[in-house]
């Protein structure tokens, strides 16, 4: 703001100062001429009465330039309190003859034939123009002209008053008006650049206190100095630091208790669910000596313990996240063989919903395998067909991977689902396709929030809590990695893991394009890598 206003002020004020000059020496210098040409029209009228009078002096057998040079020399030797002097101005005569030749004197001289025309119409004209001196310099005059009556037909009378002396004062006041010019704009910037540091200097201070206040210093507060609208700032935004700051702490202090609570319920529950857990494997070994009743009930009751303790471990691994306390088993392993195990304890799943699941296996720009698999079809044969290693913990990455399958074949509405591997030298990408219900605009970050689903009608299949994409997440990121979803409503949904070679790896893009599922056909998918 401050380079925006000094240079707009800049700007603005030596614009102004160079019409202001302008003007100034346009006045000046007309003034000067207007003074010049005064004196030179009442030094003209002088002029013609002498020249007349001598001319008529003499006698008419005279030859013609022997009378020009007598009236020119009467017209110099005159006393007209120094302004004839030679260095002043120069008299010149001027005849025009009938043969189209001109007499002057002195002899050769040369008047602007345009100026002469004027004078021949028996008009007092003037003209500015540059004359030869006879030690071929030249210099500035103003030329007056004047007809005459006499016996000499068309005898002219002219003043060549030098203007050397105005040109050097013009010069002079042209300078001193730009140096007071440039002056005036330099003081100018400098008042108004001491002027805006009494703005910016509070304003900058308040942003460094900003800054300092989101990065987590709570208790940076603004030097309240005067009763200016600078201090009304100062005290509205310590005003609304101090309400912020209660506001965080009372949130902070809200979320570790929320996170503590859920550890700790979580932590508290392993002992009574091991306890039932326990009962129900007892009741279940019992079934053959129990009625059908309570057969049913206890097949209920070891189903939902199953689901009971799965959304356990996840109630215990998001607390993890959430506290920071999660870490990472780092270990080489292939991606393939994730997408194996995930494949396996999925497969039942697919199954069960009679949705076919293919595997597309690609690895930089050429494609080793693109197989379309169903649920009978294992991956072994497809394990051994490209080298997808990458350094990473094995649980993890196995998890985010079951957790998308399921997610995708339930929702999958008996569509097929494609699995794509992709990598280059930088990352790898795992994406996941169905081509089921889709998502709505907007929902694409809504599916990774806790216990978040599109249609709460909607029946798990899979069995699943509504923590798995957030727990995915938070394990993609322990790695350095992403998990992001795009899809379309009716169309469809993809997800795309994506991990660097090694954890917490800087990398370009992925692998894998991030698209809705109707354009993401083998051939169609390009692999990012670095050559």
């Amino acid at each position: 703001m401050q380079t925006r206003v000094l240079g707009s002020i800049l700007s603005i004020s030596a614009i102004m100062m160079i019409i202001l000059v302008f003007v100034l020496v346009n006045l000046v210098t007309q003034n000067l001429l207007n003074a010049k040409l005064d004196v030179a029209n009442s030094e003209i009228d002088r002029a013609r009465v002498a020249v007349e009078e001598q001319i008529n002096a003499t006698s008419a057998s005279t030859s013609l330039q022997t009378r020009l040079n007598a009236a020119r020399a009467a017209l110099t030797n005159q006393d007209t309190n120094g302004f004839y002097a030679q260095t002043t101005y120069e008299p010149v005569i001027v005849v025009n003859n009938p043969d189209g030749s001109i007499t002057a004197s002195p002899e050769g001289y040369r008047i602007p034939e345009r100026l002469r025309s004027f004078v021949q119409k028996n008009q007092i004209s003037y003209q500015f123009a540059t004359i030869d001196r006879q030690d071929s310099s030249t210099y500035k005059a103003l030329i007056i002209g004047s007809p005459t009556k006499t016996d000499i037909p068309d005898l002219q009378v002219y003043l060549v008053i030098s203007m050397t002396s105005e040109e050097s004062t013009i010069a002079l006041l042209r300078g001193l008006f730009s140096a007071a010019g440039v002056v005036i704009v330099v003081l100018l910037v400098g008042i108004v650049w001491l002027l805006i540091q009494q703005v910016i200097v509070p304003v900058r201070s308040a942003a460094l206190i900003a800054e300092r206040f989101a990065s987590g210093h709570l208790r940076e507060r603004m030097i309240v100095d005067g009763e200016d609208e600078m201090a009304t700032l100062a005290v509205s935004f310590n005003s609304m630091a101090e309400s912020l700051s209660k506001k965080i702490k009372q949130l902070e202090e809200y979320g570790n208790l929320q996170r503590q609570f859920t550890s700790d319920v979580s932590h508290e529950l392993r002992t009574p669910l091991t306890t039932v857990r326990m009962a129900a494997d007892l009741i279940e070994s019992q079934t053959d000596d129990l009625p059908e009743s309570v057969q049913r009930a206890a097949v209920l009751m070891q189903t939902e313990l199953g689901r009971f303790e799965v959304l356990l471990e996840d109630l215990l691994e998001i607390s993890r996240h959430d506290a920071g306390v999660a870490d990472l088993s780092e270990s080489a392993l292939d991606i393939r063989s994730c997408v194996a195990s995930a494949w396996q304890q999925t497969q039942h799943l697919a199954e069960k919903l009679d949705v076919p699941v293919r595997f597309h296996m690609y690895a930089n720009d050429d494609v080793l395998a693109s197989q379309e698999q169903d649920q009978e079809h294992d991956l072994d044969s497809a394990r051994t067909q490209m080298a997808t290693s990458v350094t990473g913990d094995p649980r993890r990455i196995e998890r985010i991977i079951r957790n998308l399958l399921a997610n995708a074949i339930d929702h999958s509405e008996g569509n097929p689902v494609d699995v794509y591997v992709a990598r280059n030298e930088q990352a790898i990408a795992v994406g996941v396709v169905d081509h089921g219900v889709g998502l709505k605009p907007g929902q694409e970050d809504l599916v990774f929030n806790r216990f978040w689903r599109a249609d709460p009608s909607r029946v798990r299949h899979s069995g699943g809590t509504g923590l798995g994409l957030a727990i995915s997440r938070e394990d993609a990121a322990l790695h350095g990695g992403a998990l992001e979803a795009i899809g379309e409503q009716g169309v469809g949904t993809m997800f795309r893991l994506t991990l660097p070679i090694t954890p917490h790896a800087s990398y370009e893009q992925s692998p894998l394009e991030l698209a809705v599922p109707r354009s993401l056909e083998p051939e169609q998918l390009e692999v990012a890598a670095d050559e």
